[in-house]
């Protein structure tokens, strides 16, 4: 059945982000409560569809403050997919060299601030431009990506660097070359990719972490929460709290 390789993908992608990834998983939370704990927060991109692993950190229901998400419409806007704002032009910009330069160059970075990069593939000019703009900086990186996939594909930057390359911290979505995983007969390509799922799971694992530690050290995050959990009033306080704060922690920038 089709949905049964579907999901046996996915189990296949949790499964191995469990039991290889956990090390990686530690290190990235590590680096995050260290950025929030000195008033400083963790930058967050991706182009493409991995923007979703940016909005699934923050802001959203379970979420706090300290990771600064940075979307570049121009490079994630599909909804029109043909015409104005197409995908034609996202995948155009997302290869042109100093793009990514110029994205960042709108931040003010603190002392210890740190980037999470997310890219299926990271060979493409604007997430490496970013990489090498962190490396310069000092800002510690950690990446995101397919491992399997990057190592088979060729880097479109003319330094030649794939992300994976230059991170401080990488860590393998574990999604397979190409993405897409299920094989259907008499269709000569494969249909449905995991590298959002792998995606989700990682970045979640870090928010979990994250906010434990923070807890432990006597700074407890303050999280959007759903009214299901706290009432409508109390949900409404912190959502109003936590954006106090996200608005406080990125004055800076």
């Amino acid at each position: 059945m089709l949905e049964t390789n579907y999901l046996d993908g996915v189990k296949k992608i949790i499964h191995k982000i469990e039991t290889t990834q956990m090390e990686q998983i530690d290190r990235a939370a590590d680096i995050c409560v260290d950025s929030i704990m000195n008033n400083c927060v963790v930058h967050l991109f991706g182009s493409g569809h991995s923007r979703m692993a940016v909005e699934e950190m923050y802001p959203r229901y379970g979420s706090f403050p300290g990771f600064h998400p940075m979307v570049e419409l121009s490079l994630t806007n599909h909804h029109n997919v043909v015409g104005s704002n197409g995908q034609r032009q996202a995948i155009f910009l997302e290869n042109v060299e100093g793009f990514g330069r110029v994205i960042v160059s709108n931040v003010h970075f603190g002392k210890h601030d740190s980037m999470i990069l997310f890219s299926h593939s990271g060979t493409s000019s604007v997430v490496v431009d970013i990489a090498l703009e962190m490396k310069e900086r000092g800002i510690p990186l950690i990446a995101v990506t397919s491992l399997a996939h990057s190592q088979l594909a060729k880097s479109k930057h003319s330094s030649g660097y794939k992300l994976y390359e230059l991170a401080d911290v990488i860590i393998d979505n574990c999604a397979v070359p190409g993405d897409a995983m299920v094989k259907i007969e008499n269709l000569d390509t494969p249909v449905g990719p995991g590298s959002t799922i792998g995606n989700t799971v990682i970045v979640n694992l870090i928010k979990c972490k994250v906010a434990k530690e923070l807890t432990d050290r006597g700074r407890p995050p303050k999280v959007i929460t759903s009214s299901v959990f706290v009432g409508e009033e109390e949900s409404k306080r912190l959502f109003e709290a936590s954006y106090e704060e996200y608005w406080a922690s990125t004055r800076y920038l």
